[in-house]
């Protein structure tokens, strides 16, 4: 008998894995990411202007003679960034919920805690002026950018997104340094703070020509570049920013499995080099994901959270969506999402204000 037969088959070496074939591509498995991120932009806009309609309703039925008998939208505070400002101060010194615009405070305390736990992720998945600034960076590719959009020179670049810090910075001063809880008490009263939305839409329905003709420019700017709104005006994003480097979470770079293709780089909105760093630390990084959606070697890009293993990128609008909607279902539950200004309060306040 031939002592090389008599040998158990589970005995035998395992044959090696067939090598893969050359010019085989690999299939980034988080491509479908802006996608997605579409959906929800698209999604969170049809809902803010399901908001409007109904606000707008309201509106015309306070202007009006008649029983007030539709319901004001709370989520319409979500415009009043300033008020929320204000009565973040107030709630810092006194402990006390804004009764006036609660929901605007709430909304503004979910936004900065998505900054920490997402970056800033409200801006490039929530937000709806995130959403048209993306929407002209869609159409400026399509119309004059075919080739790739024009990067902004870095010496320009800088001092240009430093303006919206210099904005906060002069809102933070107004309202935390120059205004003291007596003119906070009195601002939060007045009329015009209980009619701020209105004063909103007012605006909107009849635009002045100062007003047309800046939101005209900032559209043309947006098409020539990324963003132009949101990477170097936008004050609230500035302020998202600022949270957000306090964030553990950050997009990280393996420098071993990267080929310097540099489609994380040009996917960025915010022109950020991410094929150079190792971790994406910016503070105008928007927790979009493109860069990790456009990389095109396997495990170079990921999310981690600081020292800790790779994340699911998906856990980054998760995050954010989860934060938004848990902050929303506690304040309604709690009471302080609905405003407590009764109806015919605001007919008084809206006449005062001389609206309708």
């Amino acid at each position: 008998m031939n002592p090389k037969l008599d040998v158990l088959p589970s005995a035998l070496p395992t044959p090696p894995p067939p090598a893969p074939e050359r010019g085989a591509r690999w299939t980034n498995p988080w491509r479908a990411l802006p996608r997605v991120r579409w959906a929800v932009q698209l999604a969170y806009l049809a809902f803010l202007l399901l908001v409007g309609w109904q606000f707008m309703r309201f509106y015309d039925a306070v202007r009006g003679g008649g029983p007030i008998d539709v319901a004001r939208p709370p989520s319409v505070e979500a415009f009043l960034p300033i008020a929320a400002l204000v009565s973040l101060k107030r709630f810092l010194l006194t402990r006390y919920w804004d009764e006036i615009h609660p929901a605007g405070l709430t909304i503004l305390l979910a936004a900065l805690t998505t900054a920490f736990v997402a970056r800033k992720a409200f801006c490039s998945w929530v937000c709806p002026v995130g959403t048209i600034s993306r929407a002209f960076w869609w159409l400026g590719r399509k119309l004059l950018w075919r080739r790739g959009w024009p990067a902004v020179p870095r010496w320009l670049d800088l001092p240009l997104a430093s303006l919206k810090y210099l904005l906060l910075g002069f809102f933070v001063w107004t309202v935390f340094v120059q205004m003291p809880l007596a003119a906070i008490e009195g601002f939060m009263q007045a009329p015009y703070n209980v009619v701020a939305d209105a004063k909103m839409l007012e605006l909107l329905l009849h635009p002045s020509t100062t007003f047309l003709t800046v939101v005209g420019v900032l559209a043309a700017l947006s098409l020539v570049v990324k963003h132009f709104w949101c990477r170097y005006l936008c004050p609230y994003g500035a302020l998202l920013g600022v949270v957000s480097w306090f964030s553990p979470v950050s997009v990280r770079r393996d420098p071993e499995a990267c080929n310097d293709c540099r489609a994380c780089t040009r996917a960025c909105p915010n022109e950020i080099q991410v094929h150079a760093k190792l971790r994406v630390l910016s503070t105008e990084c928007t927790g979009c994901m493109s860069c990790v959606a456009a990389c095109t070697t396997r495990d170079c890009l990921g999310v981690t959270r600081k020292g800790a293993r790779t994340l699911s990128p998906w856990l980054v609008p998760a995050l954010t969506l989860g934060v938004m909607v848990g902050f929303w279902a506690i304040a309604a539950a709690t009471g302080f999402w609905q405003t407590i200004v009764p109806p015919e309060a605001f007919r008084w306040a809206y006449r005062v204000m001389g609206i309708g």
